[in-house]
């Protein structure tokens, strides 16, 4: 027997959910004019993480390039932004330069990186992120180990700069979702997620593999710095130990592997989830890092595909249209995910 279905994008969840998700941002923008500098702060927070994870998704969970080295660009992201504010550019401006910089800074670092595969790759990006480490640390203006501080903050009043940061981070989390989202609804997310699955199959099929791997390369490069810059913004002082730790993308694989690898609204929660760990628990020192790696175990085990990657899968639910449905055309309420493919030049 033959049930005809047709191929959609839009649900209805996923039409409420983009609706939702526009009305929070607009009420997001007005948060500081009735939220506490502490409230701003702690928010602030929450839009590094999910830049963070996004990004690494992006590169992870689509691309398939495991790296444990992005605190190379978190930290590079930081260093130009204080290398731009000491030459006299206005504080907030070197923000949004910095990112800029580091993203050109990724390309040529592309070619070698990528010529790298699985474990490989992941290992050096580790020692990228370590020579960018002993170079930071030879700048006279960075004094070692022992840092330096964004000073050009000051002339900004505290609330002025709490506000005028989170507003930087607002946009900046929503312009690296909103990204995210136009690439992995175009051809370049199927060419991602091939790429991933069977790279010298995706080629063989005519999928630019190189040109598709460098882009997502450079974005989550970009993301990282963009991080990196707000971290510096909210912190004020930069130690390059601090900024270069391997500590920062140990939180984007927590975070991603415990909202769902591979899924938009997975790294998201992720995100939230480790933001609430981390103000429940951060003050445990040492015991909470232990508990982060115990809970990242736990959730690889009983559920490899994440916390919304295992409510997607067992119900069909996704929130945004990043992915293709199929719905039998005589009414029926189940909506199944597919993959879609089409041909890709």
């Amino acid at each position: 027997m033959t049930v005809s279905a047709r191929v959609e994008r839009w649900t209805a969840i996923s039409a409420t959910a983009t609706t939702a998700a526009a009305i929070l941002l607009v009420g997001l923008a007005m948060l500081p004019f009735v939220a506490s500098g502490a409230t701003l702060d702690k928010i602030t927070t929450l839009f590094i993480y999910v830049i963070l994870a996004a990004t690494w998704n992006a590169l992870a969970g689509y691309g398939g390039l495991v790296s444990i080295g992005q605190q190379a660009f978190f930290g590079l992201g930081a260093y130009v932004t204080i290398r731009l504010s000491d030459y006299g550019l206005n504080p907030y401006v070197s923000l949004l330069a910095a990112p800029v910089i580091v993203s050109l800074i990724s390309v040529p670092l592309a070619w070698p990186m990528l010529r790298l595969r699985a474990g490989e790759f992941a290992i050096g990006m580790w020692v990228l992120a370590e020579i960018f480490h002993l170079l930071v640390n030879l700048d006279p203006l960075v004094q070692g180990e022992t840092g330096t501080s964004l000073i050009a903050l000051n002339a900004y009043d505290a609330a002025t700069r709490t506000a005028l940061t989170f507003w930087f981070a607002l946009g900046a989390v929503a312009a690296v979702l909103i990204v995210l989202f136009v690439l992995l609804r175009s051809p370049i997310g199927s060419a991602l997620q091939a790429i991933r699955d069977n790279e010298d199959a995706a080629e063989s099929v005519g999928v630019r593999v190189a040109g598709t791997k460098r882009m997502i390369f450079v974005f989550a490069a970009a993301g990282a710095a963009i991080a990196g810059a707000l971290w510096l913004a909210t912190a004020i002082s930069f130690q390059p130990k601090t900024y270069f730790s391997v500590q920062w993308t140990s939180y984007m694989i927590f975070m991603v592997l415990v909202g769902g690898l591979g899924t938009f609204e997975g790294a998201i929660l992720g995100a939230v989830i480790f933001f609430v760990v981390e103000a429940l628990f951060g003050a445990a020192g040492v015991w909470y890092l232990i508990g982060l790696g115990a809970a990242a175990l736990v959730m690889s085990l009983a559920m490899p595909r994440g916390l919304f990657g295992t409510i997607s899968h067992r119900t069909g639910m996704r929130l945004l249209p990043t992915g293709y449905w199929v719905r039998p055309s005589d009414g029926g309420s189940e909506i199944v995910p597919t993959q879609y493919k089409e041909e890709i030049s």
